[in-house]
């Protein structure tokens, strides 16, 4: 069944956006009685019934609604933007996928892209919520620089990939199921010894994720999957 996002989901006929309705009468060819999806992207699915299906505007009666639970974990990916943006929204299109809560740009040291522009990757990570049939949008915040994002208090069990040579442990040695999780990942040229030590100070361990050196934007994904199957999620 096709999967289609509205924020409003409370009234009983749901009015699909101009884009979305031109896809669900020209891409996907449906038609009036025809059953579709909704997900407000917080938790809320709806299952409906088309009743108009123009190009402008289509339309859908809702006869069911269902509440889906939140994951009874939280995982907070803060990933430095690549200088190929197309890598970034890569991983932003896989981790949505594959299950993720939150992700923060976060600008360091040795970052080579510091402007990130959120339209579009909204989009990428609202198409990939469809595609993966799931109720929550991940959260992306405005790209933060690695000082100021340090200054919260982190309660998770927190985490930092580097590729500086001392001792690490492996994620999944690392990781208890089950517990909410924010995981750093730097740029191209790593984080600096400043921010690794900076990192480790504020309650971080430093984290391996294999015996390769991975792309910044593989290595999001490689914690991203490796949490969500330690949970049994993947």
């Amino acid at each position: 069944m096709h999967l289609f996002y509205n924020t409003e989901l409370n009234n009983d006929i749901v009015e699909l956006s101009p884009e979305e309705s031109r896809h669900c009468a020209k891409v996907l060819r449906l038609r009036p009685g025809d059953e579709v999806a909704f997900t407000d992207g917080n938790g809320m699915r709806c299952f409906a019934k088309l009743v108009t299906t123009g190009a402008g505007l289509a339309t859908a009666s809702v006869f069911h609604r269902e509440a889906i639970s939140p994951r009874p974990f939280y995982l907070h990916m803060a990933v430095a933007p690549t200088k190929n943006i197309d890598r970034y929204e890569w991983f932003l299109e896989k981790v949505t996928e594959c299950g993720v809560d939150e992700i923060t740009p976060l600008i360091c040291a040795q970052s080579e892209r510091t402007l990130v522009k959120h339209e579009r990757l909204d989009k990428i990570m609202v198409a990939a919520m469809k595609q993966s049939q799931r109720a929550y949008l991940p959260k992306l915040n405005s790209a933060i620089k690695y000082d100021r994002f340090m200054k919260q208090d982190f309660t998770d069990q927190c985490f930092i990939a580097h590729c500086d040579q001392q001792e690490m442990i492996s994620l999944k040695d690392a990781y208890i199921p089950g517990q909410s999780a924010t995981i750093l990942i730097g740029p191209e040229g790593d984080f600096n010894s400043q921010e690794i030590k900076q990192a480790m100070a504020s309650g971080f361990r430093a984290i391996s994720l294999g015996n390769s050196r991975l792309r910044t934007e593989t290595a999001a994904l490689v914690a991203c999957v490796e949490v969500n199957f330690l949970n049994g999620l993947l």
